[in-house]
């Protein structure tokens, strides 16, 4: 509208003697001045704000999807490259918020400066109206393959981001085995391939800008030149020739925006597909629709086979202490990925409250049997917050912490359950961080407890203490120990020796040090 209002201003004041209407036009100009200010002030605020909530929602969406009991995403992809979908391609995807309200309004300025230009001189409007078109179908045609080589940009930093955030938390497991070299190695790659692609992706976008300005300048000098021999014959008055020259300045504007919007939306929809694979990943477990009002504990394998496992069973009662003895890890970790619901059984049952574990409601299995893994991450910040999900009460975290030996690590930090502890644990001792974990599963107080050589990384004295602590901390609760500590064993109810994925004992823990030859190699 400004060079609409300026033409018209021009026009008065070189009509003599019209000074009201120069000073009414005038008067226009400065209100168009002030709303445009209005407009864009206001008019920014409500795109940003939409565009920063869409990108929360999807940092939602992606988070929800990576906590939810079902699983499936830790196979595929690393954590850092999920961190950088939850942030960097949720951020980009959001962005289409302000490109859709950008290029509306450039949309729309080029409709309205059609129709003036159409009452200045019906040549130029229809000129607008018939070039218009072409243009955008070509950059859209020019910016198809800025989406894949986007994907791929986008995919390659995914991967670095990963591989330096597995670097670095593994960086003392790196040392401790002299791979220093070889994991930067492995990043150097990965960042390597990341800055060929980023450089690839912007020579692309850089030869689609240069093609673009080429388009539209062409196009805004073929508006400028038909403008002026129209001015030239008499055809239309000052007025109007400044009123299009203004408009053809200005229409550089929503030409330019339209223009880059093929490489931006290209950008913004690598990102979406992303976060969209990630939504899409199947679930590693599904759940039935069974439900388990009130769970005593009961659990049992009935001839399941899978992975190392042969036509294992196996019955424990509910409130028991079992420990398992698998001197073949892999028996262990089988059995803890069926129970983590990580996996299923190829063939057989587990039975939770005699109902397969798979036709159960996932969330009422996660309630009724928590599965503490070894390798179990202690979060950043307060200490507390660990245990925070269940929240017990003082007495009971004081006998908690009693039980699992956490009160030493408690004891020795200078506030206490309030010390704030750095990401995963890195402040504390391998010790400490499993007594805390340990801490975590036992406030959870599950009807059945999972836990995977939960004192390996604690001294004799220390493990001998945890073990009669958990048998009184559970004592009416069903608790499953894979193991081989004499302690925990020898404060257990039975024992179970597996061999080549069978069962091959079971018994009290000194029964079977004087009964099986297998059962002492394997306890060592």
């Amino acid at each position: 509208m400004v060079p609409l209002v300026l033409g018209q201003a021009i026009d008065r004041a070189i009509e003599p003697g019209d000074w009201s209407s120069l000073a009414l036009w005038l008067g226009v100009l400065a209100v168009v001045f002030v709303w445009l200010s209005f407009s864009w002030r206001y008019g920014h605020r409500v795109a940003m704000r939409v565009e920063e909530r869409a990108s929360h929602d999807l940092r939602l969406l992606v988070a929800r999807r990576v906590v939810h009991p079902g699983g499936g995403l830790s196979a595929s992809r690393m954590p850092g490259e999920l961190l950088n979908i939850a942030t960097s391609d949720a951020r980009q995807a959001a962005s289409v918020a302000v490109l859709v309200a950008a290029n509306a309004a450039a949309v729309a300025a080029l409709l309205v400066a059609a129709v003036i230009l159409l009452r200045v001189s019906p040549g130029l409007g229809l000129l607008i109206l018939a070039g218009l078109p072409p243009i955008v179908g070509v950059l859209h045609l020019l910016g198809r393959p800025l989406e894949a080589r986007a994907s791929r940009e986008q995919a390659e930093a995914a991967r670095a981001a990963g591989i330096a955030t597995d670097l670095v938390s593994g960086l003392r497991v790196l040392k401790g085995i002299g791979a220093e070299r070889a994991g930067a190695q492995r990043y150097l790659h990965a960042s390597g391939a990341s800055r060929d692609a980023a450089v690839r992706a912007a020579r692309l976008f850089a030869g689609y800008e240069a093609m673009a300005m080429l388009l539209v300048g062409a196009f805004l000098a073929l508006v400028a030149y038909v403008g002026g021999r129209l001015a030239l014959a008499g055809e239309i008055s000052v007025g109007d020739l400044i009123a299009a020259v203004g408009l053809t300045q200005f229409l550089i504007g929503p030409f330019t925006r339209l223009a880059y919007s093929g490489a931006m939306l290209a950008r913004a929809r690598a990102s979406a597909e992303r976060i969209a694979a990630v939504l899409a990943t199947p679930y590693g477990a599904e759940g039935g629709d069974t439900l388990l009002p009130t769970p005593q504990g009961a659990l049992a394998f009935e001839g399941v086979t899978h992975g190392t496992l042969r036509d294992f069973s196996l019955a424990v009662a509910p409130g028991e202490m079992v420990s398992i003895v698998a001197p073949h890890g892999s028996d262990a970790q089988t059995l803890v990925q069926l129970l983590a619901r990580e996996d299923e059984a190829a063939s057989g049952r587990v039975l939770l409250e005699g109902a397969p574990l798979p036709s159960i409601d996932l969330a009422a299995a996660r309630a009724a049997l928590v599965v503490a893994p070894h390798d179990a991450a202690i979060f950043a910040g307060p200490l507390r917050e660990n245990l925070a999900p269940w929240s017990p009460s003082a007495a009971d975290l004081e006998r908690i912490a009693e039980a699992t030996a956490a009160d030493e690590v408690v004891g020795a930090l200078p506030e206490g359950w309030d010390s704030h502890v750095t990401e995963r644990g890195r402040s504390l001792s391998g010790g400490q961080r499993q007594r805390i974990a340990l801490a975590r599963a036992l406030a959870a107080d599950p009807p059945v407890l999972v836990l995977h050589d939960p004192t390996t990384a604690v001294d004799s004295v220390t493990e001998a203490r945890i073990a009669a602590g958990l048998a009184e901390a559970r004592p009416h609760r069903t608790t499953i120990i894979l193991t081989t500590s004499p302690a925990l064993l020898a404060a257990s109810d039975r024992v179970v020796l597996v061999l080549d994925g069978q069962v091959a004992a079971e018994g009290a823990h000194e029964e079977l040090t004087h009964t099986s030859p297998e059962y002492r190699e394997a306890i060592g």
